[in-house]
């Protein structure tokens, strides 16, 4: 029986034999999607409260803050996914239950965290755009290791490609749904087994965001005001997304608009809208100090 590697990057000579979706512990499977998700997480706090430590921040408040933002996150991005494939749950209400399965959208997550930072911050009286600085840092280091949680589940791929970093897959590890009618028009036949060659969105997103990292750990000494850190995640995360998504086959959608793309855009309009509204606020300002000396 030939059983075939199972992912590999023809271009780059890169080629992985097994690569499983779950593994055993004592006969207890766990999904290596959730194990990543959980390194993610862990990762981010680490980063959050290792820059709190850095501003002097009370880093109590980050380790409580992150018990509930994890968990709202979880449910913020389960929600966000159900409510756009709500096709995929309305006959089986208790699969909206089961996260070891696909659907986990990295927007809803955000979003909860955002909501939840909130009501914290006023709760403990502490500055909004303060904790949205040190959170933001955290959390795109989380999206960093995070989406490697698709590749292993071989979800969260563009359209056909032959380019540099082309992917192949098993056609038959991938949901059928995914695939669209131009990557299985290509589809590749290598020792009897089929496989689509696609873009790995999943590492184009996770490139992408380690220089969104890089750029604001660079920028963060240097902000004009609480929230301009947070604000340039929106932007430089906004950005990215806004060009990855439009690659990606598993889009969520109303109708033919991709729900993920239009909300990248306005995320980036709104961000970079505020900060030269504060910054020219703050010109305004010194100007006024100026004058009246």
């Amino acid at each position: 029986m030939l059983l075939g590697y199972s992912i590999a990057f023809p271009h780059l000579g890169i080629v992985i034999e097994h690569l499983n979706k779950t593994f055993s512990i004592f006969h207890f499977s766990i999904a290596y999607y959730g194990l990543i998700i959980g390194i993610g997480i862990a990762a981010g706090v680490y980063m959050a409260v290792r820059e709190a430590k850095i501003t002097g921040q009370n880093v109590d408040n980050y380790y409580d803050f992150a018990l509930y933002a994890v968990i709202f996150s979880i449910i913020g991005a389960r929600i966000y996914y159900v409510i756009f494939e709500w096709d995929m749950y309305k006959n089986n209400l208790l699969s909206i239950f089961n996260l070891r399965s696909v659907g986990l959208a990295i927007y809803g997550a955000v979003i909860a965290a955002v909501i939840t930072l909130v009501v914290y911050a006023k709760k403990k009286n502490m500055s909004i755009g303060l904790m949205m600085d040190t959170g933001c840092l955290g959390l795109i280091l989380g999206q960093i290791i995070g989406r490697w949680g698709n590749f292993v589940n071989r979800e969260a791929f563009g359209g056909y490609t032959d380019g540099l970093f082309a992917m192949q897959i098993k056609k038959a590890e991938v949901y059928s749904g995914y695939i669209t009618s131009q990557i299985a028009e290509h589809t590749i036949l290598v020792d009897g087994i089929e496989y689509i060659q696609v873009h790995p969105t999943f590492l184009y997103e996770s490139l992408w965001n380690i220089g969104v990292l890089v750029l604001l750990m660079l920028y963060r000494r240097h902000k004009k005001f609480n929230g301009e850190v947070f604000c340039f995640y929106l932007i430089g995360y906004g950005l990215g997304r806004a060009w990855i998504e439009g690659l990606r086959t598993d889009q969520l959608t109303i109708g033919n608009v991709a729900v993920s793309q239009v909300l990248s855009v306005v995320l980036v309009v709104a961000a970079t809208g505020y900060v030269l509204f504060r910054r020219n606020k703050q010109k305004k300002e010194l100007w006024e100090k100026l004058l009246d000396k």
